[in-house]
């Protein structure tokens, strides 16, 4: 009987380790360099991001000096920080999750992201620097946790 529990441990050990094997597409071990948020700031304006997107103290533009068409709001008091990750994928993979609390005929056509593809344009030092800027626009929002009153004696 002992053995037999034995036996079947460790088979369950050993089944859940080969569930842990690393697949060939993962992101684990991907990281890149460090970015540069000034020049990061510099690259925003260069490529035109804030044609679409707002940010605090970057003034939005557009071609023919109306208001512009899309104005997705980046950056500012959030409950939870946008990871480099997620920063990196929606510039380099803008249909892969679109602008959420927008409709979505506004930031796509037929599902597909409006943002323009720079994966051919920008380097990938412009990429990362762009990435540390932006995440040194959001600012994580502290909130109070709530306090109940105690119910029992």
């Amino acid at each position: 009987m002992a053995k037999s529990v034995i036996y079947l441990l460790m088979a369950v050990v050993l089944s859940a380790a080969s569930g842990c094997a690393t697949a060939p597409k993962s992101g684990k071990g991907f990281t890149l360099p460090e970015g540069d948020p000034q020049a990061g700031k510099a690259n925003f304006v260069s490529f035109y991001c804030n044609a679409c997107h707002r940010i605090d103290g970057i003034d939005q533009v557009s071609s023919d000096g109306e208001k512009p068409e899309l104005s997705v709001a980046l950056g500012g008091e959030v409950t939870r920080i946008e990871t480099y990750g997620e920063l990196v994928t929606s510039i380099i993979n803008p249909s892969h999750r679109l602008a959420k609390d927008y409709p979505v005929e506004e930031v796509s056509y037929d599902g597909e992201s409006k943002m323009v593809n720079y994966n051919d344009v920008m380097t990938v030092t412009e990429l990362t620097d762009l990435v540390a800027f932006l995440q040194s626009k959001y600012k994580l929002f502290e909130y109070e946790l709530t306090e109940y009153p105690q119910y029992w004696p």
